[in-house]
């Protein structure tokens, strides 16, 4: 059996009295493309950064691209992509200037980063922006740029956090497009979203609330251990019962 990209068992986060991730067991292979959903508050953010290395678990263990995530967080980091909410970038630098920097910071010597700088250009189609100030980009060419700085040195497992908040339908489009091709390369992206029609692109979903774990599998898996017929049904359940 292949070793799973991202193994948790009983992962827990608590913030003084509150826990805002209690219990979590999941295991995604290498290659899926994995989403968590949930409202506000159901610990999506928190799971990741810790996944990523950025914030110490409570309790449980956390195991990415074979690493034992509480033994050697300095290790993940080299070993994954993570795309946070608010995108990254250097506003005052270039599209190309950006993608160099953070080839820089990755560690990528100079003959190889500009072989990998033309991959991820040609991938994500920035040829005709590469001289553009990043501050003056939409946003969907920003989440664009912002993918293809933590791709630039081949993560096995890409973190991407509300990745197309605020962009328009057709630049979530183009992005789900770019997604769909990193996973077919071997990498597995985990991903949290509030919109339902990219949360049902995703192969496998682990719905939260108030941090616990409460429906995993497809998404009209999910749908129905929530109660709902559609997942925008038993979304809408989850958030009337994390209301009350």
């Amino acid at each position: 059996m292949t070793d799973p990209a991202v193994e948790t068992r009983s992962l827990t986060r608590r913030f003084g009295d509150l826990t805002a991730v209690r219990d979590l067991t999941l295991r995604i292979a290498p290659g899926e493309v994995f989403g968590l959903l949930g409202p506000n508050g159901s610990g999506k953010t928190t799971t990741i950064r810790m996944l990523c290395g950025l914030l110490e678990p409570s309790g449980g263990t956390a195991r990415v691209a074979g690493v034992e995530v509480t033994e050697a967080p300095e290790a993940i980091k080299q070993r994954i992509g993570y795309m946070a909410q608010q995108v990254g970038l250097y506003e005052d630098l270039t599209v190309g200037e950006n993608l160099d920097f953070y080839g820089g910071i990755y560690g990528l010597k100079h003959a190889a980063r500009g072989a990998r700088l033309a991959e991820v250009v040609a991938f994500l189609n920035l040829e005709s922006r590469l001289d553009q100030l990043a501050g003056h980009l939409s946003g969907g060419w920003k989440q664009r740029l912002a993918l293809g700085c933590a791709l630039l040195h081949r993560p096995n497992v890409l973190f991407l956090d509300e990745p197309t908040a605020g962009v328009d339908p057709a630049a979530r489009r183009n992005f789900w497009q770019a997604i769909y091709g990193i996973a077919a390369q071997g990498t597995t992206v985990l991903l949290t979203t509030h919109y339902m029609d990219e949360a049902e692109r995703c192969q496998r979903l682990a719905m939260l609330s108030r941090g616990h774990l409460i429906a995993l599998g497809t998404s009209t898996e999910v749908a129905a251990q929530v109660g709902g017929k559609t997942l925008e049904d038993a979304f809408i359940l989850l958030q009337e019962r994390d209301e009350r």
